[in-house]
Order: C-alpha cells, then sequence, then structure tokens
C-alpha cells in the first residue's frame, strides 16, 4: 500500500485546525505517504545516509551551504494569517500549481499533495516545520522549513 490514511497520521490535527480549515476538496489531496513508499522516495531524493533533517552533514546535498541561495522568513506572514504561500517562496520555485510536492519530515514520514493544495494550505503544514523539506516531482528547487520561522530556498543535484 502507497498510502496511509490521513486519520491515523499521529500529527493530523494539524489538517484540521479550527482556524485553519482545508476545504474537503483539498483535504483528499493530501496523501500520507506508507513508510516503506516514504523511506524510498526519501533515499531517492533526499539521502541515503540520513533519516531526519536533524542530522545531515556535508555528505547530504541539504547539508551543503552551496546547496542553499536564499534565506526568508515564513512565520511573519504565518502569524499575520497570510492565505497563500508567502510570493517570495513561491517566486523562487516557480512550480505549476499541479506540480506533485513532497513535504518530507523524514525518512519515514512523506506528505504528498499537489503545489496548489500547498499553496492554499501552507499555513496547516507549517505547524509541522522542523527542518522539513518541500519537493517538488522533477524539480531542482527546493525549500526547507525551519522552526525558528526561517525558510532556505535553493537547489538540489539533478538526478
Amino acid at each position: 500500500m502507497n498510502y496511509i490514511p490521513l486519520n491515523e497520521f499521529k500529527k493530523a490535527w494539524v489538517f484540521r485546525h479550527q482556524d485553519l480549515e482545508i476545504a474537503p476538496t483539498d483535504l483528499e489531496k493530501i496523501k500520507l505517504m506508507s513508510p516503506t513508499r516514504s523511506a524510498v522516495l526519501w533515499s531517492t531524493m533526499v539521502s541515503r545516509e540520513k533519516d531526519h533533517p536533524d542530522f545531515f552533514t556535508e555528505n547530504e546535498w541539504a547539508g551543503q551551504a552551496s546547496s542553499w541561495q536564499e534565506n526568508l522568513n515564513w512565520e511573519k506572514d504565518w502569524e499575520a494569517g497570510l492565505d497563500e504561500l508567502p510570493e517570495s517562496i513561491n517566486e523562487f520555485l516557480k512550480w505549476e500549481n499541479n506540480t506533485t510536492v513532497y513535504f518530507c519530515l523524514n525518512r519515514d514520514c512523506v506528505i504528498e499533495t499537489q503545489f496548489d493544495v500547498f499553496k492554499r494550505c501552507w499555513q496547516n503544514f507549517m505547524f509541522l516545520a522542523d527542518g522539513c523539506l518541500l519537493l517538488g516531482k522533477k524539480r531542482d528547487t527546493v525549500a526547507q522549513f525551519l522552526e525558528n520561522g526561517d525558510v532556505k530556498l535553493g537547489n538540489k543535484p539533478k538526478g
């Protein structure tokens, strides 16, 4: 099985937050990958060695300073209640709305959705921001959302 029901996710409350309601049509497009499928994606797109962003080293592209071009703050817009993903992040990524995206918490936990859904529901996702990587399918640009309210924007290696 590639996905598990979102209500089985121990942090599913972030998608049911009373103040940040998600339309049912968007909620059905937020899919929690099974740990096995998450691990395959993580190993392919993030790291074969480390299983959580806290442990990245220079051996992983995400741990290399050269992978990151910009560092912005997302928390100010989040606290201000900005409905859509901050434009500065959107402009850097340059992804189409139908791009499949992966919000990677760790090797065993990856959430898949479409970029337009992520943009509308970004505030919900930020409850999980702890070094999480936002990757686009067949895209080189990447964002890493940090717990301190910053987002690093950069490029992952091709391939």
